[in-house]
C-alpha cells in the first residue's frame, strides 16, 4: 500500500483517505472533485484527508494532465494521489473512509455506490442515473446535485463532523441496503416478474 502514500503515523480520526473509484474520463466528474475539495481545504484547513483517484485514464493521457493540473492550480498535490491499478478492490474500499461517486451523466447502474455500501463505507454520489435507487439518502450514504461543486463540498464536510457512532450506523444500513435489494434469488426473481409481464 506504499503507493497510496498513507502516513501510518495518523490516526483514523486526523487524516481520512477519500476514494474516488473509476476510470478516468470527464463524464465520471473528476474536475468537479477536485474543485470540490480546493473549496472544503479552503473552508476546513484543520481537517486532514488524502484522496485517492483509482482508475485508468485508458489512453485519455490530455485529460489526466487537465486533472493534474488542476491539483497543482489548487495546490493539491500533497493531499490526492493517482493510482491507475489496483487488483484488491476490497481492501481498498476497507481503508478508505468515503467513497465518491461524482457523475455529472446519468450512470445506468453506478456499481461503485453499490460496492461502497455492501463495505459498510459512506457513500457520497450524484442525484443522477441508478445511485438515486441504490443509495438511501442520509441512511446509506449522502446524494448531492449532480456537478454541484458547493454541494459535495457541504457534504464532506458535514461526513467529517459525525461521530463514529452515526458513520457506523450508516455503514451497518448501507450493508443491509445491498443485501435486501441485490440478492441473487431477488434479482431473479425481479427479473423472471419483468418477463413475464412482457409476454402477457
Amino acid at each position: 500500500m506504499n503507493e497510496w502514500k498513507i502516513d501510518k503515523t495518523l490516526s483514523f480520526y486526523e487524516k481520512k483517505i477519500i476514494l474516488f473509484p473509476g476510470r478516468l474520463t470527464s463524464w465520471k466528474g473528476h474536475e468537479m472533485f477536485i474543485e470540490s475539495l480546493n473549496i472544503f481545504k479552503q473552508k476546513n484547513p484543520e481537517k486532514l484527508f488524502l484522496a485517492i483517484i483509482l482508475g485508468s485514464d485508458q489512453g485519455r493521457k490530455i485529460y489526466k494532465k487537465k486533472i493534474q493540473r488542476l491539483i497543482e492550480q489548487y495546490r493539491l498535490i500533497q493531499d490526492v494521489v493517482f493510482i491507475d491499478s489496483f487488483k484488491n478492490m476490497p481492501l481498498a474500499y476497507k481503508i478508505s473512509d468515503i467513497v465518491t461517486s461524482c457523475s455529472i451523466e446519468p450512470e445506468s447502474f453506478g456499481r461503485v455506490a453499490i460496492e461502497a455500501q455492501a463495505m459498510k463505507k459512506i457513500i457520497v454520489a450524484s442525484d443522477i442515473g441508478g445511485s438515486k435507487e441504490t443509495v438511501i439518502n442520509n441512511k446509506t450514504g449522502f446524494l448531492f446535485k449532480a456537478g454541484d461543486i458547493i454541494a459535495l463540498s457541504d457534504k464532506l464536510t458535514h461526513i467529517f463532523e459525525l461521530d463514529e457512532t452515526t458513520l457506523k450506523s450508516m455503514g451497518n444500513e448501507g450493508r443491509k441496503n445491498v443485501i435486501n435489494k441485490f440478492n441473487v434469488d431477488k434479482m431473479c426473481f425481479s427479473t423472471y416478474s419483468e418477463y413475464k409481464k412482457l409476454i402477457s
